[in-house]
């Protein structure tokens, strides 16, 4: 194999990598989401606004326990929205709005006693 190709294959693979492709989460500590490793008793924001995120909300969102914000707005989320939302319980922020989410809003959102502000909006 020539170096040129090499190098094609190697800057593949990092690019690949970059965008969270092969992420190895620490099972237990971290929950992968969108391809990327959040902490989970650390993370307490997550904001992903028109991030181009085209795919479910994933249940394991449940488990970031101390998250604070989530901002999911304007992107193309389909699916309905996970029970496991209403593990937040710290969730002060939620905004999902402008996505493809079908289904009905799920009871366990009346978990979030610290919810201020809820945007659900098409």
């Amino acid at each position: 194999m020539g170096l040129r190709r090499k190098t094609i294959l190697l800057l593949l693979f990092s690019s690949f990598i970059s965008v969270g492709w092969g992420q190895d989460c620490d099972d237990g500590v971290e929950v992968e989401l969108w391809g990327e490793c959040y902490n989970i008793e650390e993370t307490t924001n997550i904001s992903m606004i028109g991030d181009d995120l085209s795919s479910e909300i994933p249940p394991r969102i449940g488990d970031l326990v101390n998250l604070e914000t989530l901002d999911l707005g304007n992107n193309n989320l389909f699916g309905n929205i996970p029970s496991e939302i209403g593990n937040l319980i710290n969730l002060r922020w939620l905004m999902i709005s402008n996505n493809q989410l079908t289904g009905e809003i799920p009871s366990e959102i009346g978990n979030l006693n610290n919810l201020r502000h809820l945007i659900l909006t098409e």
